[in-house]
């Protein structure tokens, strides 16, 4: 057809694929409109309620969206709202791997080379992938991202719960999940290490498809959460390398963030200490052991599992701070930060003293658990308070947890108070982290004084660059050295919202830092929000800071007010930059821009809202 051969058209008209062809001319500024309608059946007249139809479902859709949007003002917040879900929506595919047949080749076709056998993704013969699942991207080659994939369900739990929780428990199938309990990370390479957010989105999930039914789907949970076992018994037996807590992982999905590749091979038998992993197997724990509270509510056995997990965020907490013989701790007493570390095979240990989003991750193990939870459950509170009397250096680490704080709520931490005051005078600093648009993913001090390392005779320099990376790391076409990703912001946000839960609002801190003005934390995560959401809105000129420099994208009235969700964006202007068809987890504005109470909970009487107060506080 393309080339005038109308014959190499199945004369059959069957198959798989087709498409339609559209013999018109048209004329410069010229709008044709054209009616499709897809039947499994022969209609006498097609198009006779064709008009009707589209007009009822186009109804529909707006009802359905104006349901969810009650209390958004803004008409332009709803809009940008509803073109992320759009686009989360388009994103869902059929997606299709056989990894055994793949390995094998098509019966009909020349068998593949046996080099096949040995390469990429050969170890995951079991993995039988047939579903319908949200990708990252399907404009170009399709393919899905298991962390990805966690911060989607966050958004389509709002529209669409029953798809979230599906494909939560999508990769922990048989057919997904490896036998030894690793997620499949992605198609190029299904063994490569992603954070474990996976057991965070379950248990969000949960609470807004509970919140939103007035219902609990425990069935779900449990579900989950047995299978999340294996994968953090994975974790354990695979990412400590020598037993102490404190994990690996490589470069742990951000592309680019190291001075060096972080799954590379040091030459000389050093080892890569991770911050970041440590800190994300923390959130793990207590992710896993809030689960295992939930379930203990209507099945006492969850009691010693949520004992375990209580346990074992204590043993990596102490680990962070207290490595070999020397108490060699992540956390740097002079810079007041989080850093890697390289640990010689002489035990020594020294930082790499580059400051990244590595270091504010450790913010992202904190849970608040209700005094009343804890007395209802009466093994794991004696067992809790055995270990908080008896491992007294383990008390410590815990931060406050003894001390009740606002409503009677106890507070699991890698950070106390101190130090998330230190952590937070860096990020909220517009010098390094804070940009008008969200939190940087590098500090900006290293665009005029770039980092340098000298580690085995080789040199390494990284230095701030805002946009589009110039490092030759991982092809080059990733960038985490400088610009607002979504995943990492919306945790920021969500975690300083649980502290603000646990401290009262009388807990401020500068901000922004150098400014002389304070907040407390529930503001802090507000602004936030609302730096984020600046990247999509229309400023006092009517222009989107997501469009940049593009004047048709901010002026041309079919192209201004519809949107791209970038992959990432600008660090200092909030243009979008990566993919601008990747909708993926910067859907995530979707829920930021979603008011903090539920259309349900609006609903409610005020006694109603005291009454179920901490719930309203889980969404």
């Amino acid at each position: 057809m393309i080339n005038g051969n109308s014959q190499a058209i199945n004369p059959k008209n069957t198959g798989t694929k087709a498409s339609f062809f559209i013999d018109e001319a048209f004329k410069t500024g010229e709008t044709k409109v054209f009616e499709f309608r897809i039947s499994d059946k022969e209609l006498k007249d097609p198009f006779g309620d064709f008009d009707a139809v589209f007009k009822v479902s186009h109804t529909e859709a707006d009802e359905f969206y104006a349901d969810i949007q009650k209390g958004i003002a803004s008409e332009d917040e709803k809009l940008v709202q509803r073109q992320a879900f759009a686009g989360m929506l388009w994103n869902k595919m059929f997606y299709h791997y056989n990894v055994e047949k793949w390995l094998k080749g098509d019966p009909a076709e020349i068998p593949p080379p046996k080099s096949r056998e040995k390469i990429r993704n050969y170890d995951w013969k079991h993995l039988n992938n047939e579903h319908i699942i949200s990708m990252p991207d399907k404009w170009e080659y399709p393919w899905y991202a298991t962390w990805d994939l966690a911060f989607h369900t966050i958004s389509f739990s709002l529209i669409d719960p029953d798809f979230a929780k599906h494909q939560l428990k999508l990769f922990l199938f048989e057919w997904y999940m490896h036998p030894n309990g690793q997620l499949p990370a992605y198609e190029w390479n299904l063994s490569d290490v992603n954070p474990p957010v996976h057991a965070w989105a379950v248990f969000r999930v949960f609470k807004i498809d509970e919140y939103l039914r007035s219902k609990p789907d425990l069935e779900f949970l449990e579900s989950a959460f047995q299978k999340l076992l294996m994968n953090f018994t994975w974790w354990v037996n695979k990412k400590d390398s020598n037993g102490n807590n404190i994990f690996e992982g490589g470069f742990l999905g951000l592309d680019n963030i190291g001075i060096f590749d972080r799954n590379s091979v040091l030459p000389n038998g050093e080892q890569l200490e991770q911050s970041d992993g440590t800190s994300w197997m923390a959130m793990f724990a207590l992710n896993m052991m809030r689960i295992a509270l939930e379930l203990a509510l209507y099945n006492k056995v969850y009691e010693e599992l949520a004992i375990k997990f209580f346990e074992h965020f204590l043993a990596i907490a102490n680990s962070l701070d207290n490595m070999g013989d020397e108490k060699f701790s992540l956390w740097d007493e002079e810079d007041e930060f989080f850093y890697d570390a390289i640990a010689s095979s002489d035990g020594t240990h020294m930082y790499l003293r580059f400051r990244t989003i590595v270091g504010l991750i450790p913010m992202f193990a904190v849970e608040v658990i209700d005094d009343e939870m804890i007395e209802n459950l009466p093994d794991f509170k004696k067992r809790m308070e055995w270990v908080l009397n008896n491992k007294p250096e383990l008390a410590a680490l815990v931060s406050r947890w003894q001390v009740k704080g606002q409503d009677s709520k106890h507070l699991l931490s890698l950070l106390r108070g101190h130090r998330l005051k230190r952590l937070l005078k860096r990020m909220l600093n517009p010098e390094e982290f804070l940009s008008d648009y969200g939190v940087r993913a590098l500090s900006k001090e290293y665009e005029q004084m770039p980092y340098t390392l000298n580690l085995n005779e080789t040199e390494y320099s990284v230095h701030y660059t805002p946009a589009e990376s110039d490092s030759g790391l991982f092809g080059g076409n990733s960038n985490w050295r400088g610009p607002i990703w979504f995943p990492i912001n919306f945790l920021i946000i969500e975690s300083l919202q649980r502290f603000f839960f646990y401290y009262s609002p009388d807990f401020l801190v500068e901000y922004p830092t150098g400014s002389g003005n304070y907040s407390n934390l529930d503001q802090i995560a507000d602004s936030l929000s609302k730096r984020l959401s600046r990247i999509f809105l229309k400023d006092e000129n009517g222009k989107r800071p997501v469009n940049g420099q593009y004047e048709r994208f901010q002026t041309d009235p079919d192209f201004k007010d519809y949107i791209l969700f970038y992959e990432y964006f600008h660090g200092d202007n909030g243009r979008g930059v990566g993919a601008s068809h990747q909708t993926g987890w910067t859907g995530l504005i979707a829920k930021i821009l979603q008011p903090r109470f539920s259309r349900k909970e609006m609903a409610k009487s005020e006694t109603e809202i005291s009454a179920n107060s901490d719930n309203n506080k889980e969404i």
